[in-house]
């Protein structure tokens, strides 16, 4: 699905919704003019098929496109069997439900290296994933599996690690998570130069269609020597948010940007007002 604009939301429903639930929630991002919500699957998947067939009607009357982060507790890399065989499950139900919500993306964190080289973390993490859209293709589960770029050097994840498996494998696209490029870098990834250097690397390696499908997540972010800390507010953040939206105008992109600040709405709101203004 390529996008024909840029849409801003935010993770999870806006603060001010009447309640926390994904149907308030798109209703909420609708009255605020955003056009895109990312359903936060991140405790688990509660959600059945008939409450999902609800969100897709809602989101599809109030024209507000979806995408689903699966459950945090994700690792394609333990020793144990069983922790993958979980993984892959909340990553399947993910994109299972989400598919039927009309979701077009799903987000998850791969991996964490634990005591293994990274290309052994790469190759078994590309295998699981293979196996898995094999399956979703083979059951019609229509949707992009989007391994997120990750915020601490301890978790697998890097841009390069993310594109890279990208490219070898069909329907998987990035989620890149600027703040936390910013943060595993321990500050560096925050101007425009840097910035446009990450887009020029994604029409590098998956070609101008990713940067006219691309999921972005953005908020303020501290940090330290071992990256990320926790999110924070934009104007409380040192991330150069103005140069980034400048960014992806000279280059086109089209997708969604979803705000994972604590104040979602208001930065959603942010974004689009200083896009729009440039």
């Amino acid at each position: 699905m390529n996008h024909t604009e840029l849409l801003f939301g935010t993770a999870g429903a806006p603060y001010s919704s009447k309640k926390g639930t994904t149907i308030e929630g798109i209703r909420r991002v609708k009255e605020l003019e955003l056009g895109c919500m990312e359903i936060e699957f991140v405790r688990g998947v509660k959600m059945g098929a008939s409450s999902a067939k609800e969100v897709q009607k809602i989101a599809t009357s109030k024209n507000v496109s979806l995408s689903v982060h699966a459950p945090y507790y994700i690792n394609l890399n333990s020793s144990e069997p069983e922790k993958i065989d979980a993984s892959i499950k909340r990553i399947y139900d993910s994109a299972l439900i989400g598919s039927i919500c009309g979701a077009h993306s799903i987000v998850f964190h791969p991996a964490y290296y634990q005591k293994d080289k990274p290309e052994e973390v790469f190759s078994r993490v590309l295998r699981k994933l293979q196996e898995l859209t094999v399956r979703m293709d083979e059951e019609g589960i229509n949707t992009v599996l989007r391994p997120e770029t990750t915020g601490k050097p301890t978790q697998f994840g890097s841009l390069d690690e993310t594109l890279n498996m990208c490219s070898q494998l069909e329907k998987v696209l990035p989620c890149i998570d600027f703040a936390h490029l910013h943060a595993r870098s321990n500050g560096k990834e925050n101007s425009y130069e840097e910035f446009t250097a990450v887009l020029e690397k994604v029409e590098n390696v998956l070609g101008r269609e990713a940067l006219e499908n691309m999921h972005v997540h953005i908020s303020g972010i501290e940090y330290g020597p071992k990256g990320e800390k926790n999110h924070l507010r934009l104007e409380e953040s040192d991330l150069k948010y103005v140069e980034l939206l400048q960014a992806f105008k000279d280059f086109r992109i089209t997708g969604l940007i979803i705000s994972e600040s604590p104040d979602n709405e208001g930065d959603a709101l942010l974004l689009k007002r200083t896009y729009q203004g440039l």
